[in-house]
């Protein structure tokens, strides 16, 4: 398939092989694609490279995304490299532990301000140094969860996060909309990553996926990646300032029949 045949790109947030931004990824190069890698720092930098190089990347560069120098520095190179880019991918998001952990009043001021820098404002500054380079019909998007409009237990201020995240992916899908670049969200379903292990009782929210899906399974990383693919390609070019859900339909259904007797006789009204 050559879908993306002649297309470039950066993708900012592969970490590992069982992530969805690999999934993106591998999808991606699969169909065709050039894609430049990141990575947070030297302790990454051994996970990332063997993907990237696996994948005959011609950009490899580390990237602290709430580093304005860093991510015009990414961008500089990519402009080197490749001259323009046709798709950008946000995969990045950080909360800290205790923050995800207990209840969302107890959120600290400085873990608020990292968890919105890292992963919503980090999408306005990759925005801003990618405009210039982007070619007319590109795309940009960004990775988001269903915690962003429901309080999801445990997701605490990754979820107002992700909320910021969706609104400025709104706001910037009008300003790059003047010159033809499309900006929008990948909402998936809960998939067992290194990253979402870090949650407390991620194993609970895999469960309560599937008994509330009306496919009745969790989301495949496949899956996930396919969407990728057709929000990076010519074939979304008329979707922007969208958030597509890749979730089984987690997000449409009140939950099953046997969900709902189970969830009733636990609840004394």
């Amino acid at each position: 398939m050559d879908l993306m045949k002649g297309k470039k790109g950066v993708i900012f947030g592969v970490s590992n092989t069982h992530g969805i931004a690999y999934g993106i990824a591998k999808q991606l190069h699969d169909a065709g694609a050039d894609i430049a890698f990141t990575y947070a720092g030297e302790a990454m930098e051994k996970r990332v490279r063997p993907i990237a190089e696996s994948m005959d990347a011609k950009v490899i560069m580390s990237c602290d995304v709430t580093k304005e120098e860093e991510v015009k520095a990414v961008f500089e190179e990519c402009e080197k490299v490749y001259g323009k880019l046709d798709f950008v991918v946000h995969a990045v998001a950080f909360a800290k532990k205790e923050d995800l952990m207990g209840r969302f009043v107890e959120t600290s001021k400085d873990g608020w301000d990292t968890a919105l820098g890292v992963s919503a404002y980090s999408l306005v500054t990759i925005c801003r140094h990618a405009e210039p380079l982007m070619n007319e019909g590109g795309s940009i998007f960004a990775l988001t969860y269903l915690g962003s409009i429901l309080s999801v237990p445990s997701y605490n201020v990754m979820g107002v996060a992700k909320a910021a995240l969706e609104s400025s992916m709104r706001f910037l899908a009008v300003d790059l909309g003047r010159k033809g670049v499309r900006v929008n969200c990948i909402s998936a379903g809960p998939v067992k990553t290194l990253a979402s292990m870090g949650i407390s009782g991620f194993s609970k929210m895999l469960k309560a996926a599937v008994a509330r899906s009306p496919l009745h399974r969790n989301v495949a990383l496949e899956e996930v990646g396919k969407a990728g693919l057709y929000l990076a390609s010519d074939l979304s070019t008329g979707t922007t300032g969208e958030v597509i859900y890749v979730d089984c339909g987690c997000r449409s259904a009140y939950g099953s029949a046997e969900e709902m007797d189970i969830l009733a006789e636990n609840i004394e009204l």
